[in-house]
């Protein structure tokens, strides 16, 4: 936690991070009740950072609360549905999530170092360098395997999935690998997992 005379501060920017994300059109049934999706994402994410590092710094905590900041607004539909669409579809919400987030950070008294610490977590800057910047992208994997892998899964060819997998386990530290595979999964779901990180078969 910052400092007590700074609580006040931080609250208020998760506070209206949430508020924010609270806009969300689009829902997800969380224990039977529909919720703003992006909320519930920011929950998650803020969750398995605190998880994985108990002591995580102001500006952690303030950048898992904001990384996907009103994603709903830059809909993927916006652009082409190929392969450069996407990839410049997450640039530019990458680049909206940091402005967004410096925004409220200024609104509510955060200083510029503060701001472009927060902004450089969003961005991934540093990554794999950064120490936190690992810890935010543990958090990511562990909140996409736990809740989005599935559904994903399900209308995604095994091929596909199974390079997803890979890549995200070549991101991950050994301690967020150890949490994955704690993790409950599908049959399915494990038997992805299974071959993803079964070693590569070689020619004799």
């Amino acid at each position: 936690m910052p400092p007590d005379s700074d609580v006040a501060r931080f609250e208020k920017a998760l506070r209206c991070f949430d508020e924010e994300n609270a806009r969300d059109p689009n829902t997800e049934l969380v224990a039977g009740v529909a919720r703003p999706r992006e909320l519930v994402y920011a929950e998650r994410l803020s969750e398995w950072v605190r998880r994985l590092e108990p002591a995580a710094s102001e500006p952690l905590r303030l950048a898992a609360r904001c990384q996907h900041l009103c994603r709903w607004m830059i809909p993927r539909s916006s652009y082409p549905m190929d392969r450069a669409g996407y990839l410049k579809w997450r640039a530019e919400l990458k680049k909206f999530h940091a402005e967004q987030s410096a925004q409220i950070l200024r609104e509510v008294g955060y200083g510029e170092e503060v701001v472009s610490r927060v902004q450089a977590l969003n961005l991934k800057k540093d990554f794999p360098a950064d120490p936190e910047s690992r810890v935010l992208e543990d958090a990511l994997c562990l909140v996409f395997l736990q809740f989005q892998f599935a559904e994903l899964a399900a209308k995604t060819d095994d091929e596909k999935m199974i390079n997803a997998l890979r890549k995200s386990w070549h991101k991950m530290t050994e301690p967020a690998r150890a949490e994955a595979l704690k993790l409950s999964y599908g049959e399915r779901e494990l038997a992805l997992i299974r071959h993803a990180l079964a070693e590569p078969e070689r020619s004799t």
